[in-house]
């Protein structure tokens, strides 16, 4: 079950981005070798270095606590089904009975349980390799557009939530 503590690891380093985005830099390189074990050399300190690993891993933890958000309302809602959602049973996923529908809905909300913390805990590792590109001196250049694009995929996914809503 120790890849199950590294999911978890992971996956709390990726909600640890947010508060982590304001810290100062010390902080930043220290809680990933103290969290995970991975160590991060620190770079010359640049300015535009610091800003934008501030910028970008504040977008990466919005992320990663917007899916945390999401996985919890889906676990929610698809327990409490009937209460929450189960006016229209004909057209309902495992419908037409309330037995079914709430039997989909209840498996599918905790079921996707492991994928949400799959998809958080490889935030946690993309967040390790950011800081290593941005901040570290043994860092790839790769993370920072990657991160740009993530930012943008899930200011879009906001959105369409926002609007089904």
């Amino acid at each position: 079950m120790s890849w199950l503590r590294a999911l978890l690891q992971y996956a709390g380093y990726a909600l640890w981005a947010l508060p982590l985005a304001i810290r100062r830099i010390p902080t930043r390189l220290r809680v990933p070798r103290r969290m995970l074990g991975e160590s991060v050399l620190p770079h010359k300190f640049s300015v535009a270095r610091s800003v934008s690993h501030s910028v970008l891993s504040g977008a990466m933890g919005l992320l990663a606590w917007f899916l945390a958000f999401l996985a919890v309302v889906a676990a929610i809602r698809g327990i409490c089904y009937p209460l929450i959602a189960g006016d229209n049973l004909e057209g309902s996923w495992g419908g037409p009975s309330l037995a079914g529908a709430w039997a989909v809905h209840a498996v599918l909300g905790v079921g996707l349980l492991p994928v949400w913390l799959l998809v958080s805990a490889g935030l946690g590792a993309f967040q390790v390799r950011l800081t290593r590109g941005l901040l570290g001196r043994n860092g790839l250049w790769w993370p920072a557009p990657v991160a740009v694009v993530l930012a943008g995929g899930g200011a879009l996914l906001f959105l369409a939530w926002l609007r089904q809503v």
